[in-house]
């Protein structure tokens, strides 16, 4: 149980690109099944090539943040439908990540998978002080994650994270207000897959190996994580809604354990995944669950750090539009368009 903990929580990172998209930007966005192997296919190439695992990592974040970028200029700029869009470089990441682990692959262009069984990974040093499957590694990783869920809550209560929660609520209004919103969901999508491909190069190196079908379905356990853990612990402010998906992370992985525990065939995981997602979208309807308001939102408006709150359909805020006002002039060199 102590493994699947840690894998849990590895994989809090990947939920909290998931709910950037899915929740924040308001984005379905399938690129993820894509950038977790581009992630875990380049950290493992340059470990295999003899690279640091921390600059291993952190390249592996760098090729997710330019995929989701692809998405986002095909959406935008190409005008291409955002699920379409998504799909379209979701397929073309299969082939580049075999031939990324191609590279270190002899007389061999393509790779279907990568072994990291005996190199050193950034999960090394827990395992030679014997921390790893431990509750004190479970602690060191929770840190981890926790330090990079409040820098997103950080993120988000700035000017520009709060221009682009407005841009996934009310899109219309807030380009009213002089706001670039293919900028900012340009820059939500890859962030997201840059957190999702972080997360593809740290289960990569938890599990030893690096595989093409890695991701195969990694939308669904977002999702999962997201939607579950929002269902069970709340969304009201946005700092509830960061932990409810790190939180709901770890309880997927703890219930597919179970599962598993309890003589579950394997096979039939994905089938699980998919009966969750349905049980925590349909149970609050029914009653079974604590009924909780969408992201960000208080009554149909949308809800930020101060507690003050702008209506969608009605008369914007003051403060939205002051703080509207302040990332349109910084981004724009003419400032704000005049009203």
């Amino acid at each position: 149980m102590i493994g699947a903990l840690e894998l849990g929580l590895i994989y809090g990172v990947m939920a909290l690109g998931v709910y950037l998209t899915f929740r924040v930007l308001n984005f379905p966005d399938l690129t993820v099944d894509g950038s977790f192997t581009s992630g875990a296919a380049t950290a493992a190439a340059l470990i295999t090539a003899g690279q640091s695992p921390v600059l291993a990592t952190i390249a592996g974040a760098v090729v997710g943040l330019i995929a989701g970028a692809v998405t986002g200029l095909l959406h935008t700029k190409g005008k291409i439908d955002g699920l379409l869009a998504g799909i379209l470089t979701m397929i073309a990441l299969w082939s580049i990540n075999l031939r990324i682990m191609g590279t270190v692959k002899e007389n061999s262009a393509v790779a279907a998978n990568l072994p990291l069984l005996r190199a050193e990974t950034v999960f090394t040093p827990l395992r030679e002080a014997g921390l790893l499957n431990t509750w004190a590694g479970i602690g060191i990783i929770a840190v981890g994650v926790i330090l990079l869920k409040l820098l997103v809550d950080w993120f988000l209560s700035t000017n520009l994270g709060l221009a682009i929660q407005a841009t996934g609520d009310n899109g219309p209004m807030i380009r009213s207000f002089g706001v670039n919103t293919d900028g900012t969901k340009i820059l939500t999508l890859s962030i997201s897959n840059g957190l999702v491909a972080a997360c593809g190069a740290l289960v990569a190196q938890y599990q030893g190996f690096a595989d093409i079908s890695m991701g195969v379905g990694l939308i669904l356990v977002g999702l999962a994580s997201v939607i579950l853990g929002q269902a069970i612990f709340g969304q009201r402010f946005i700092w509830v809604a960061t932990l409810a998906v790190v939180l709901g992370a770890v309880l997927y992985r703890l219930i597919i354990f179970f599962a598993l525990r309890g003589g579950l065939d394997p096979n039939d995981m994905k089938l699980v995944t998919a009966l969750l997602v349905v049980a925590a979208l349909l149970l609050p309807r029914w009653g079974f669950l604590r009924k909780v308001p969408k992201l960000g939102r208080r009554g149909g408006s949308v809800v930020f750090e101060n507690g003050t709150a702008a209506a969608g359909q009605a008369a914007p805020d003051p403060a939205l539009a002051a703080a509207v006002a302040a990332t349109a002039s910084d981004a724009s060199p003419n400032g704000p368009s005049e009203r």
